[in-house]
């Protein structure tokens, strides 16, 4: 197997080869092989020195150095399929599911072609277009949501190829459909630039179990209800069916051109690789005020997602549902919310991962959380509790807003003790 390949990133309305890495160690033992990575000279030569959606990562800054790494960089983990995207990518390969991190290199240069994000694997691309052809197949939304149980089964059995647009993280069932100006959504990795209008991320309903029915059947209010809370929200989830359109936020049409935005997760821009590592809260708010063009201000969304995160049961907040964008005019911020649902529902009792280093029980206490971050970022602390306190009045409305948007009572009334908590205490800064 061959040991190398070339990052491409999107930059200048062009895919450009950027950097080329290599495994210099065992390729079986996966994200720990040690690796090599540098920056194409011709590159450097018209990035140079840049962080923003030029680079791979705020970590790799465009220049002539070398980097070593006794383990994959934690941006290239971002792009290697994960969940259900690399079991779907497996079959395609015809290896065994239980091929565990002796598979990751072999899926890196076939699933990365298109993932998330401005950078892709080069001959991951060139191995989905091979496989692809000119097949172009537009489906209605009505079409998709009808076989959301079954949708990625149908596709493979019509003949259309998944791995271009299936390569996503996480456990749910998803795919990268773009809806092109005729209506129809298309399979991502299909269609050209030129016609698209909207890119989504579709997540389908996971088996029978009634429990992740409810939690992907409310993560469309849920994300109303972020809103309310002054959360930075791109824009609103469809629901159809069993299947839950997610519009990008890493692709934009601007005058008919698709612009890519760089986006790294907190894992990659904390320096955390491997999976199931995490930072606490505190490390992010110290990177965050690092990289981020406006640090106050990133600070002050993250304190309150995590406050909305607690005060309606989002516990699955691991290294990777945060993310940070990277755009082309130099813009470093936390990306808009994602994966903001109600995963206290979740029948496997995911256990909330990230905390504050100090304070941060079953209940934060928010005083001692805003002096932390305050404190490690030099932030002023009067701006960022008074921008903390304007989440009290839709706090107070918060349970009565759900209610309205058709949340039902039953998974209202466990949540009504915490947030009645998170308000006295806000009220009390």
């Amino acid at each position: 197997m061959n040991h190398t390949c070339i990052l491409q990133l999107f930059i200048d309305k062009v895919w450009r080869d950027a950097a080329a890495i290599e495994i210099t160690g065992d390729i079986h033992r996966g994200v720990s092989a040690p690796t090599y990575l540098v920056y194409l000279p011709e590159y450097v030569i018209n990035y140079w020195e840049r962080t923003d959606a030029a680079a791979l990562s705020v970590n790799n800054p465009v220049n002539l150095n070398n980097y070593p790494s006794s383990a994959w960089p934690p941006f290239l983990i971002d792009l290697l399929p994960q969940g259900y995207g690399r079991i779907e990518l497996l079959k395609q390969l015809e290896k065994n599911e239980d091929s565990g991190s002796a598979a990751d290199w072999g899926l890196l240069r076939a699933g990365a072609g298109n993932p998330i994000g401005n950078i892709r694997v080069k001959e991951a691309h060139k191995w989905t277009t091979e496989r692809t052809g000119n097949i172009l197949h537009g489906f209605t939304m009505e079409e998709v949501a009808s076989r959301a149980g079954d949708f990625n089964e149908y596709l493979a059995q019509h003949g259309l190829f998944l791995a271009g647009s299936s390569g996503i993280q996480g456990e749910w069932p998803k795919i990268l459909l773009t809806q092109a100006r005729d209506g129809l959504f298309y399979l991502d990795h299909t269609l050209p630039d030129e016609p698209a209008q909207t890119h989504f991320i579709v997540k389908f309903g996971r088996g029978k179990d009634e429990a992740l029915a409810n939690i992907l059947r409310l993560e469309a209010p849920y994300m109303q209800l972020a809103a309310r809370l002054g959360l930075h929200v791109h824009a609103g989830l469809i629901l159809r069916e069993r299947a839950l359109f997610i519009p990008r936020f890493d692709r934009n049409v601007i005058n008919g051109q698709v612009v890519r935005y760089g986006q790294e997760s907190i894992a990659s821009f904390c320096g955390i690789g491997g999976f199931g590592n995490v930072p606490s809260h505190n490390d992010v708010c110290k990177r965050l005020c690092e990289v981020a063009t406006d640090p106050t201000k990133e600070i002050i969304e993250y304190i309150k997602r995590d406050i909305a995160n607690i005060a309606l049961g989002n516990k699955d907040n691991h290294a990777r549902n945060t993310a940070i964008q990277r755009k082309p005019d130099g813009t470093v911020s936390l990306t808009p919310l994602f994966d903001f649902a109600p995963m206290w529902l979740h029948p496997d009792g995911i256990a909330r991962r990230i905390r504050w280093q100090t304070d941060d029980g079953g209940l934060p206490k928010w005083s001692s959380i805003i002096k932390q971050a305050c404190d490690l970022t030099n932030t002023n602390h009067a701006r960022v509790s008074a921008s903390i306190q304007e989440m009290i009045p839709p706090l107070t409305t918060l349970l009565d807003d759900a209610g309205v948007l058709g949340i039902e009572e039953q998974f209202l009334i466990p949540l009504k003790k915490t947030v009645d908590s998170i308000r006295a205490q806000l009220e009390n800064l």
